[in-house]
């Protein structure tokens, strides 16, 4: 039922420069359409889609950002594949809801790196914060990612396949030569269990939870909340939104502004009326 549809999909996928967790998640809900109604997606049209997201929805309760990501699945392949935009041209999803991300006060991020002895972890973790990194792409680093002359962290195949520029601390510079000496690291800046593997993300995930533990921070975040910290400390600090934007990597300056909401730079300029003296009548 899928076999020749599928194979034409995965090559517009490839074509596209879709990663493969993409190739892979597009392929399979795809293939989950047709089981549902025992059909090629080719003879499905609009109600039937229409049928079967509602079904996503209020029978296997996904998320909003799952339910998005299985529709661009499905619009891909009636867009690209099957070059016919009137069954999926008028479906809509609902909006995501915009929240606002959680952030540490720098004393906490302190004090996560006070409580990690392990030299490995502090690295990885003072890293992940000072130059604003995605979990996956701390993993992924290399030894030639670090530049010590240009104070550079290169970021490869970050969101959307891009490659950027992010700053690296001299704190955290000093952190990691301690750690290379310790380590000594053959290609990957962190290396995995098994020989010329890299650090796993739940393995970063865990040892961010460790560490927030130990501080006794009870808020509820996680190692991406490191990131969300650094954006929103460096806007504190008078780093243009541009700068923040380049840094982060974000596509649309508007993703970067919601540092703005979470920011303290320019709430600390407005008073609250509980606290203004107002003058009393001579």
């Amino acid at each position: 039922m899928m076999g020749k549809l599928r194979e034409q999909m995965l090559g517009d996928l490839q074509l596209s420069g879709a990663k493969p967790r993409t190739q892979k998640t597009y392929l399979r809900e795809v293939e989950n359409l047709a089981k549902y109604f025992n059909r090629s997606p080719e003879e499905l049209g609009e109600a039937e889609l229409k049928e079967y997201l509602l079904y996503l929805i209020n029978k296997r309760h996904l998320s909003e950002g799952t339910f998005r990501f299985y529709v661009a699945g499905l619009k891909f392949l009636y867009r690209t594949t099957l070059k016919r935009e009137w069954p999926v041209e008028k479906i809509k999803h609902p909006r995501s809801k915009r929240k606002l991300p959680m952030v540490l006060d720098l004393s906490e991020v302190e004090s996560l790196f006070a409580v990690t002895k392990n030299l490995k972890h502090k690295a990885i973790l003072m890293i992940t914060y000072s130059s604003g990194l995605r979990v996956n792409e701390t993993a992924r680093l290399t030894l030639a990612d670090i530049d010590s002359k240009r104070m550079t962290v290169r970021v490869s195949n970050g969101k959307g396949g891009k490659d950027r520029y992010s700053i690296l601390s001299q704190t955290t510079l000093e952190c990691l030569r301690q750690y290379w000496i310790k380590y000594r690291p053959a290609e990957w800046l962190f290396e995995g269990q098994k020989k010329g593997s890299h650090i796993s993300m739940s393995s970063i995930q865990q040892l961010f939870q460790k560490a927030r533990k130990h501080a006794g921070i009870t808020k509820p975040v996680s190692v991406h909340t490191l990131r969300h910290s650094f954006a929103t400390h460096l806007i504190e600090v008078g780093t243009s939104l541009h700068h923040v934007q380049l840094l982060l990597g974000h596509r649309s300056p508007t993703t970067t502004t919601v540092y703005l909401h979470v920011s303290r730079l320019n709430l600390s300029q407005v008073t609250s009326p509980l606290d203004k003296k107002t003058k009393q009548p001579s």
